[in-house]
């Protein structure tokens, strides 16, 4: 079944605030087992069909709002955009520093995000609708989909070219002292707004999918080498 995911990286004054939005397709197959008629208790085959990881990602909107848009007005436009999805879509919104009282905002207009604290270390952990998640795991998501061809990113979406820049622009920084791993931008002025975004609603995608099927979270030991297509 098609799923959306509505990713959602708050900017700070001098950062954009940008929105992704993905249509996800899980992998699709039948399941034979064997089974009795309840009513004549003959045995009969039964085929299931069960939905599973991998994930095809569909990037189908890219937004960036205006730096400077008030709070209020971001939240107005993400409400916006969540009316004209099918019912269900999830809303994954970045909680890391402003994102607090802009997710408070959310919850009030009775949206129901999920919360994702971006760390720098190397666990993602959950306490209810609140996730920490380090960044190389949503990058890393980000970037395995591009590179094994299940991000597909619609031509026609004016951000498109710049998605993949800012994912192609990211380096890997090691604190020797704590082991912990960070990534940013190549240059200083470079953004990651498109990336963290489309990056969250793929994660949470993965997330929700692992736990359907009994999987572990996914996490990444080693940092993700990230390559042209």
């Amino acid at each position: 079944m098609t799923r959306y995911f509505v990713g959602l990286d708050l900017g700070q004054a001098a950062d954009y605030t940008a929105i992704s939005v993905i249509e996800v397709h899980p992998t699709t197959y039948t399941v034979q087992h064997d089974d009795h008629d309840p009513e004549t208790r003959r045995p009969r085959t039964v085929e299931t069909v069960v939905e599973s990881i991998p994930l095809t990602h569909h990037v189908r909107h890219l937004e960036r709002l205006p730096i400077g848009t008030p709070y209020p007005d971001q939240v107005v436009r993400v409400k916006e955009i969540m009316s004209r999805l099918p019912t269900g879509t999830d809303l994954i919104v970045d909680n890391t520093g402003v994102g607090r009282a802009v997710t408070d905002m959310l919850f009030l207009e009775g949206l129901t995000p999920v919360c994702i604290t971006i760390t720098g270390g190397d666990t993602a952990s959950r306490d209810g609708p609140y996730f920490r998640v380090p960044k190389r795991d949503i990058v890393g998501e980000l970037a395995v989909a591009l590179q094994n061809k299940r991000l597909k990113i619609a031509a026609a979406l004016p951000d498109a070219e710049t998605l993949i820049n800012e994912l192609l622009a990211f380096k890997v920084k090691v604190n020797l002292k704590t082991a912990h791993d960070s990534y940013e931008a190549w240059r200083e002025g470079d953004h990651d707004d498109l990336v963290l975004s489309a990056g969250m609603a793929v994660w949470a995608a993965t997330w929700l999918y692992n736990q359907q099927t009994g999987d572990d979270i996914v996490t990444y030991d080693e940092p993700v080498s990230i390559s042209p297509v």
